[in-house]
């Protein structure tokens, strides 16, 4: 059975409304990152972090899954093989698009995490720092989301889909960040054929590379991955 990896990026939430960290006016250029994405940064000041990830979830909720996200769900349903997304995106558009095996190396946005006993839940739209563990009731709550120094998740699962790969595609991301940016080459490593997928290329090394907007590349991408399965 062929199994195909897939790796997506901001890029591909950006065509639904979602702002990359290198957008001019984003949402990211109001806060400084050591202050909303690192422990030390909730640690010292958790209500400015849950108004930041508020204003995501926000965000997230009123987005829609665009042209890309409807197709790679197309592709799971109709493919004959295995199809499993990776993705660096904490929103939930992939699921909403209808794709079930979906990886978040970086955690979730609707999910909140008990930095006390690491109990997981559904987010409320709305997180303070007065919110109680459901299981504990220590007032731990954070955002599910991998910060700038935390590991991220399922890499032992991730790998080794990585190593069983037939056909890996990154779309949407720069892969310049570890330890994502290493993906292609040990998908490389296992045998399997690499494609990029970018607004812009990378420079990395993969056997081919499409450049253009998600939402008109991946549709066209799974078109033909359809015919020729």
């Amino acid at each position: 059975m062929m199994r195909i990896v897939i790796l997506t990026g901001a890029g591909i939430s950006a065509e639904s409304g979602l702002g990359t960290f290198r957008d001019k006016d984003g949402l990211w250029t109001k806060y400084d990152l050591e202050d909303v994405a690192t422990p030390q940064g909730f640690a010292h000041n958790p209500r400015l972090v849950h108004d930041f990830y508020n204003a995501r979830r926000a965000n997230c909720l009123a987005a829609l899954p665009n042209d890309a996200h409807h197709a790679l769900a197309r592709l799971e349903a109709e493919f004959p093989g295995d199809v499993v997304i990776i993705t660096q995106n904490i929103d939930n558009l992939h699921e909403r698009a209808g794709n079930h095996r979906v990886w978040h190396m970086h955690g979730e946005l609707l999910r909140a995490l008990c930095a006390s006993c690491g109990h997981r839940w559904n987010a409320p739209a709305i997180m303070t720092p007065q919110d109680p563990c459901p299981a504990c009731h220590a007032l731990a709550t954070r955002p599910d989301v991998v910060w700038f120094g935390e590991m991220p998740h399922m890499m032992d699962d991730i790998q080794q889909a990585l190593y069983e790969a037939d056909l890996f595609v990154s779309i949407g991301t720069s892969g310049t960040v570890y330890p994502a940016a290493g993906f292609v080459r040990i998908a490389s490593a296992g045998g399997a054929q690499t494609l990029e997928i970018n607004l812009e290329t990378t420079g990395s090394v993969f056997d081919e590379t499409r450049q253009g907007e998600a939402g008109k590349q991946v549709p066209a991408w799974v078109d033909e991955v359809l015919r020729q399965a």
